[in-house]
């Protein structure tokens, strides 16, 4: 069934619009669909995929849209909208648009030169073939290159994974288990889950399986005090909540009070009562320092480049600069540091982004560690292994969209040393001991708790 020919006007004309790259594409989607509400969703659709297919495959589309009749901007179109939903599909198409198009569709993309081949910017490709050479870097590029899948956390206060399985093929949707997050599941298409029952009643949220696996690693467990330090809209917070089993105490710290108010409806799906959002103006709020030395775990979904994320978010490429990563590593510092004084004792923190550059990662924690000597790094390998994911990591985790199919992702945990005990109160030199009349009574009675 082909689209109507007016879609390749309305893709053209939201398109040069995201290409100024002034705001999210997710965004200036969103908005062009409220302002045009007779799309349909087939339609909505089509524009949305041959929108974000054109951003995947900007360099190899321009280089051939700037040659030939009709306008580039008409060309860059035609091969997003055939790229995504079919040239077939296409209405209203001069016979010379349906000839480059055929040609098109004949070139071998494995023989183009390397970055143009991988679809990203020049400075970005050659970081990345610095950490992982180029042959990694164009595996790499291929899977960010590529739709994610759709990821599935089951909420463990309402259901079982099983049992959401099962309800999920009455829908009839078929999903299979995730292979490494313990209740993730990956549906095989895209439905809508919005009007499910099991969406309404908060028994799923949707969430990258890398994701799932980074509330995993911050362990928190029953009765205890947690910070999710950069909460956003809470995803993470919802997921260590149900760890938690709804006990202990939970903080959603942010600075946005607009990604906080995403996070109350999500919360009154979900069923959980101990999670307690909380709007800072900074990291070092006072609201922050009040909790210092009296927190077990600490999460840090650091704000970063989201370099990670292409698979979702294609545009981030292209609107990210060289120059923003130095600005991110002051950024990201400061938070780490601040979070980590809310940790007692023996608590942990887990430092994560969704970056796949080293400057943002080991750069950030090797510098953490060097100046806070109270600091032990955990190597992954014991604490996926304390947590039963079947992952095989050495010092950090590090999750690649070619390797494990997740978003990209690093980690790495933080464990503060005991701190020393206090030391005895100094006696005045005018203090004189005195016989305590009550210390036979006393004698077998037990010490008050502190």
């Amino acid at each position: 069934m082909r689209l109507p020919p007016a879609i390749l006007g309305n893709t053209e004309e939201v398109l040069r619009e995201i290409l100024r790259f002034s705001a999210p594409a997710d965004t200036t989607l969103s908005r062009y669909f409220k302002d045009h509400p007779r799309l349909g969703p087939r339609e909505r659709g089509a524009v949305a995929e041959g929108i974000y297919a054109i951003l995947r495959n900007k360099s190899f589309f321009t280089d051939f849209a700037e040659a030939g009749q009709s306008p580039t901007m008409r060309r860059l179109t035609i091969l997003g909208l055939a790229e995504a939903v079919g040239a077939d599909s296409l209405a209203g198409l001069t016979e010379e648009e349906t000839e480059f198009l055929t040609r098109i569709a004949q070139i071998d993309r494995n023989l183009m030169p390397p970055q143009m081949r991988s679809n990203l910017p020049k400075w970005l490709f050659d970081k990345f073939v610095a950490q992982y050479g180029e042959a990694e870097t164009l595996k790499l590029a291929d899977a960010l290159n590529a739709p994610a899948p759709l990821d599935l956390r089951v909420n463990s206060i309402k259901a079982t994974r099983e049992e959401v399985m099962a309800k999920l093929l009455e829908a009839p949707i078929a999903a299979e288990p995730t292979p490494f997050a313990p209740l993730g599941l990956r549906v095989l298409k895209k439905p809508s889950l919005q009007n499910l029952p099991l969406f309404k009643e908060g028994a799923i949220e949707v969430q990258d399986e890398g994701s799932q696996i980074l509330s995993q690693i911050v362990g928190a467990k029953r009765g205890e005090m947690v910070v999710d330090f950069c909460a956003g809209a809470g995803g993470k917070t919802l997921a260590l909540g149900a760890l938690m089993r709804n006990t202990g105490r939970l903080y959603a710290f942010d600075i946005s009070e607009k990604r906080l108010a995403k996070l109350k409806p999500r919360m009154a799906r979900s069923g959980l009562s101990n999670v307690h959002p909380v709007q800072i103006a900074h990291e070092r709020d006072a609201k922050v320092k009040r909790l210092a030395g009296k927190i077990d775990r600490v999460l840090v979904d650091a704000p970063c480049s989201g370099l990670g994320t292409l698979r979702r978010n294609p545009d981030v490429k292209w609107r990210q600069k060289i120059e923003a990563i130095a600005e991110m590593q002051q950024k990201q510092a400061a938070i780490l540091d601040s979070a980590a004084r809310l940790l007692k004792g023996g608590g942990r923190l887990v430092y994560a982004t969704c970056s796949l550059l080293t400057e943002e990662n080991e750069f950030i924690v090797e510098q953490f560690l060097a100046a806070h000597p109270e600091f032990d790094l955990v190597p992954m390998s014991r604490v996926l292994a304390e947590q039963k994911i079947a992952l095989e990591m050495d010092d950090y985790l590090k999750l690649l969209p070619h390797k494990h199919q997740t978003d990209g992702f690093f980690a790495a945990v933080l464990e503060r040393k005991p701190l020393p005990p206090r030391p005895p109160k100094a006696k005045l030199d005018d203090e004189v001991d005195e016989p305590d009349a009550d210390a036979d009574a006393d004698a077998s009675a037990p010490a008050a708790s502190a």
